[in-house]
């Protein structure tokens, strides 16, 4: 059975401006990437889970807001490990520097021994669309032209 994932791309709209919200995931791995590393909020949930309850839990989850509005299913994708994620879009806002993310354990260094706590999310960002598309994982950039067509449309 495959992996599934569930997120919302958030996004808002400054003046006559559109920016994206996207996370930056935490911990050592990703440290030091910055292009192709960025995500819409998301995460895991098994099979007999509500992919919506899950996509709203883990956006509050990873920044600590919980969002209200009319919700714009963006519909699946299959990333190159094979995980499906599901996708929903909002109209909404977020200070990034009042950024709430829960957290992780994880041994660190490797074979140390030592458990260490890192934040899920170590930072967020309001992107252009352009700017988004080339920071956010490549599985994930069709989501970015799904919303674009449906604000278009």
């Amino acid at each position: 059975m495959s992996m599934r994932s569930a997120g919302i791309l958030m996004y808002r709209r400054p003046g006559a401006t559109l920016e994206l919200l996207l996370v930056h995931p935490g911990g050592p791995f990703w440290a030091r990437k910055d292009v192709g590393a960025w995500s819409i909020p998301k995460g895991e949930f098994s099979g007999e889970q509500d992919a919506f309850a899950a996509a709203l839990r883990e956006l509050e989850e990873e920044t600590g807001v919980v969002p209200h509005g009319d919700f714009l299913p963006l519909g699946e994708l299959v990333q190159s490990s094979r995980k499906i994620v599901t996708a929903w879009a909002v109209e909404g806002d977020l200070d990034v520097a009042a950024l709430k993310s829960n957290s992780f354990e994880m041994e660190w260094p490797p074979k140390s021994g030592r458990k260490v706590s890192f934040p899920e999310v170590d930072r967020a960002a309001w992107l252009s669309p352009g700017e988004a598309r080339r920071k956010i994982l490549p599985g994930q950039r069709e989501f970015i032209a799904r919303l674009l067509a449906a604000l278009d449309g």
